[in-house]
């Protein structure tokens, strides 16, 4: 285990702060930490009545692409894990889950954030209305499960929350 020595808060904006520890290795030796601080989130499998599975394609400003994902997003101060999921996944597919189960979870960037994703299958969808103000650019696309494997090996998924819950999903499912 690592202990830290000092902490400095570096930045803060409205999605992440950053800050830089010192610590001490077991060893005795001492080095710096950078960590991004964000909250945890929630990605979502969802699941139409045909069992295809819904993704979204929106363009990703950091990486300058277009990006075909799971639903996903913070969870806010306060709020309830499966809330955010019902609220994450109406913002951005227009959908409302009848049922929603948890698939599992994980750290999406151990080695400097702080991030923790809770995935989560959705069912029983019913239509609903898009609420979110930046949710123009997302388009909603239905693919079914077998089609999955290969969107993953050739590259055009390549969202990394994305290919962890949905192979979850797929070997939950015994797709795999």
């Amino acid at each position: 285990m690592e202990q830290q020595v000092s902490t400095e808060q570096i930045y803060s904006g409205p999605a992440i702060t950053v800050r830089v520890d010192r610590v001490r290795k077991p060893s005795g030796i001492i080095t710096t930490r950078d960590v991004v601080e964000h909250s945890d989130c929630v990605a979502i499998v969802p699941i139409d009545r045909d069992g295809q599975v819904l993704l979204v394609r929106q363009f990703r400003y950091p990486v300058d692409c277009t990006l075909l994902e799971v639903p996903a997003g913070g969870i806010e101060p306060g709020e309830d894990v499966i809330d955010s999921v019902r609220r994450e996944l109406q913002e951005e597919t227009g959908y409302i889950p009848g049922k929603v189960d948890k698939l599992g979870g994980f750290y999406s960037i151990p080695g400097y954030g702080t991030e923790y994703l809770y995935v989560y299958v959705a069912r029983d969808l019913k239509p609903g209305h898009l609420v979110a103000e930046d949710t123009d650019d997302i388009e909603v696309v239905r693919v079914p499960p077998e089609e999955i494997p290969g969107l993953i090996l050739s590259g055009k998924l390549c969202d990394a929350k994305s290919i962890a819950a949905l192979l979850t999903y797929l070997a939950r499912e015994k797709h795999l």
